[in-house]
């Protein structure tokens, strides 16, 4: 999870192609196969230490009673687990994994986000445990065996069975030890397999940490239609590519709490801002809006920054890396968003109209958006008609090819007169991926198509698994899913 260390490794063009690229873009789901991973050893480990405590308990040997953890035959398995280090400190561990993989669910995440958070950052406890989970030595090595080797007879050592212990008194001569058996605890060897990734985290948040202290200066607030704000800010030496994000953090809401957002606009020379669009779901961004806004409900009302108009203050962390960076990178891109998922691909089309098309390898841009009210449009509508008018006035009308599609027409109305070119390409309902896929495989053979989806599950299922049934060996589409963390 170090995003900085991804986004350079993802960035470097010359070291990662872009199938290592997709394969960087999927370490959230390797980290969360590594957490199960965690669990399911540790439920092993845990129930294989529950077995010791009870054969500790059970098989208390007299004879070598610097090896027993039981300090009597019969001891309650339960308290030597409970007077033990190696006991106490499994217990905590076994209650913080307990915690993080409950708290992990979507059902809480969703419910939450902040039981999510504050559990989930028990890890660094849990690291802490883990480094002392092994002194006071329960499994223990022998020390001398040269000199006493298994199944050897000590001095003081006899057979109760007088017949037998004539018929092998000669073997046994041979058997006898000089010494008495030595047993030491295993030297606690975790904090060698976790001092390097621990080292390399730490690094990461430290450079993270001086790089979010720099200030951040919000410029507008403007508050668009579905209860959406955009918020234009501006930081020095911020730098970003588009499809990238960055994590806000705002101390008045949470201090602790950091919330992904795709950049909608990245710096340019000629303009330096940068901007976001937040939704307002959940209780996090209902207080954020709180201190952004006046209080008017006015849509599309923008509240420039004024001198007794106060700001809380906020810092950014990033920009990171995301699989939609590399929509550029191919000739065809599929972009698909659904609701507020498009902010992705508006930095795309915003870049595109500052930089023009001929920076680019992209030779053809196919765009979807899926939106259950037709007011939801209305957030980048005069970008879609810049980026149409523009590509008519250049004589390049099959670039850009695009497909607005709303699920609810309960209140549906037309559209504003000034956006007539969204009218003639808005349909009603929801797409039908197999036909749409059937339909860019026969238009555009031999080619590697780059599928780009950010928005509901739902739609990133179906699309992905179109994308993978797709029988055709002369086209051939990819996958790629926006996923933040």
């Amino acid at each position: 999870m170090c995003r900085s260390l991804l986004k350079f490794i993802r960035g470097t063009h010359t070291v990662s192609s872009r199938k290592t690229r997709r394969m960087l873009d999927k370490y959230k789901t390797f980290h969360v196969a590594c957490g199960l991973a965690i669990c399911i050893f540790s439920a092993i480990h845990v129930s294989a230490h529950l077995a010791n405590a009870a054969n500790f308990s059970t098989s208390y040997s007299e004879e070598f009673p610097s090896l027993n953890v039981a300090r009597y035959r019969g001891e309650d398995p339960k308290w030597i687990i409970l007077t033990t280090i190696p006991g106490v400190t499994g217990i905590v561990l076994v209650l913080i994994l307990f915690l993080m993989l409950m708290s992990s669910s979507n059902c809480v995440r969703s419910f939450n986000y902040e039981i999510f958070w504050y559990t989930h950052n028990l890890f660094i406890v849990f690291y802490i445990v883990l480094m002392v989970h092994m002194v006071g030595g329960v499994l223990k090595y022998q020390t001398n065996i040269e000199a006493h080797p298994p199944g050897c007879l000590t001095a003081n050592q006899s057979n109760m069975d007088p017949q037998a212990k004539e018929m092998e008194k000669a073997d046994n001569e041979e058997r006898r030890c000089t010494e008495e058996a030595h047993f030491q605890g295993h030297y606690p060897q975790t904090w060698i397999w976790l001092s390097g990734p621990l080292c390399l985290y730490c690094a990461e948040r430290f450079f993270r940490y001086i790089r979010s202290c720099d200030p951040v200066t919000i410029v507008t607030v403007i508050r668009h239609p579905c209860n959406v704000i955009e918020l234009q800010m501006l930081k020095n030496k911020f730098a970003a590519r588009p499809g990238q994000y960055i994590l806000l953090n705002c101390p008045a809401v949470s201090s602790f709490e950091n919330h992904p957002f795709t950049l909608t606009t990245c710096p340019t020379e000629n303009k330096k801002t940068f901007s976001i669009h937040l939704r307002i779901v959940g209780d996090w961004t209902e207080r954020f809006t709180q201190l952004l806004l006046t209080g008017s409900r006015t849509d599309m009302k923008t509240l420039p920054m004024v001198q007794h108009r106060k700001y809380p203050k906020i810092y950014v962390d990033g920009p990171f890396g995301s699989p939609s960076e590399d929509v550029f990178n191919y000739d065809v891109s599929l972009c698909v968003a659904g609701g507020i998922g498009v902010t992705p691909f508006a930095c795309m089309l915003h870049t595109l109209l500052d930089r023009g098309w001929t920076h680019f390898r992209l030779q053809r841009l196919y765009f979807v958006w899926v939106c259950s009210e037709l007011q939801s449009f209305y957030w980048f509508a005069e970008l879609l008609c810049s980026v149409h008018h523009k590509l008519w006035q250049e004589n390049r009308p099959d670039y850009f090819n695009m497909k607005l599609y709303v699920s609810q027409t309960d209140s549906l109305e037309n559209m504003s007169a000034k956006y007539r070119p969204l009218t003639s390409r808005l349909l009603v309902g929801r797409p039908r991926w197999k036909l749409l896929l059937n339909e860019l495989g026969k238009t555009n053979k031999h080619k590697r198509i780059g599928v780009f989806c950010c928005g509901p599950k739902a739609i990133s299922r179906t699309l992905h698994r179109f994308c993978n049934s797709f029988q055709s060996s002369e086209t051939v589409f990819e996958f790629n899913k926006e996923s933040f963390s």
